[in-house]
């Protein structure tokens, strides 16, 4: 049920150079954005063939004022940003695909940093694969405060999402697809499945997500396959204030509440969950795998994550 968006397909493609167009959405982190917008336009891609939309959702901080600065310091690279009245990350990222330039889009989000060959990896891979639409890359958490002990391969999956499928192109292994912050598609892809659904996604400091999940879905449903891109790496920076207890126990809770909307729009509820019940088996095996505190953790997010998903609730 995407957001379907007639714009997408109604796009000139030789008013421009720009081959292909990266998308940041942001509310209220212009200190993380400025970082983020440092690694873009270090991008070894010519700065002729690519631009970088950054979609101001709704922002109350000094985004703005510092956007500007930035890009009037590097005047020599296509930075634009624009506005979207609409809260929510799936209104900015539908925003950003409707101005676009360009047939390619690439996604990041504003609490990240890519790899100087980003956008030239995605743009290669998809001249070189002309039947693929759908890509994501390689994701690597960086925890600049440390790494908790009670972190798990398990419990960091909800909070930075890392993925390393080798170092070769490959369609992505079943029952995984890319995270939000590192994904790449040809423009014809939303024309085959419409947009991001804006009854999904965060919102401010609302933790629901599974847009892009839910996306990828319809995508997968529609016979696309969707590929790994190794060299489009995303470092994901996990601050200390995403590892606290708090955080983590809402952030799970939402996990199964996005899990919840995205059953109930594909008609599949009794299905997830049943499939929570079987995950609850493999849970306590693996933790007799673990340390104390990791197993503890991964039973407060499966315990977290039930709750979201057996509420009957939004």
């Amino acid at each position: 049920m995407g957001t379907n968006i007639a714009v997408f397909t109604d796009f000139c493609y030789f008013r421009t150079m720009i081959r292909i167009s990266l998308i940041i959405p942001t509310h209220n982190r212009s200190a993380q954005l400025i970082a983020a917008l440092e690694s873009v336009v270090k991008q070894t891609l010519p700065t002729n063939q690519w631009e970088c939309i950054v979609v101001n959702n709704r922002s109350t901080d000094d985004t703005a004022e510092r956007f500007a600065e930035f890009a009037q310091a590097h005047h020599a690279c296509n930075l634009r940003m624009v506005e979207e009245s609409e809260a929510g990350v799936s209104y900015a990222r539908n925003r950003g695909v409707t101005i676009a330039h360009a047939p390619l889009l690439a996604f990041i989000d504003d609490d990240e940093r890519i790899t100087s060959e980003f956008l030239e990896a995605y743009l290669s891979f998809f001249e070189d694969n002309p039947q693929a639409n759908v890509a994501g890359g390689k994701i690597i958490a960086e925890y600049p405060e440390g790494r908790p002990t009670w972190l798990s391969k398990y419990t960091e999956m909800p909070i930075a999402n890392p993925m390393d499928f080798g170092s070769e192109p490959r369609p992505f292994p079943t029952g995984r697809v890319p995270g939000g912050g590192n994904m790449a598609f040809r423009r014809e892809a939303f024309a085959i499945c419409g947009g991001f659904d804006p009854s999904l996604g965060r919102i401010g400091r609302e933790l629901i997500g599974g847009e892009e999940n839910d996306l990828f879905e319809r995508l997968l449903q529609a016979g696309e396959i969707i590929w790994y891109v190794p060299k489009a790496v995303m470092w994901h920076i996990i601050p200390a204030t995403k590892l606290s207890d708090s955080y983590f126990r809402r952030l799970c809770h939402n996990v199964g509440v996005s899990q919840r909307i995205r059953a109930r729009i594909h008609d599949r509820l009794f299905r997830a969950r049943l499939l929570e019940l079987a995950k609850w088996g493999a849970t306590l095996l693996l933790c007799c795998t673990l340390r104390p505190a990791q197993s503890a953790k991964l039973l407060h997010m499966r315990l977290e994550i039930s709750r979201g998903l057996f509420a009957n609730k939004r």
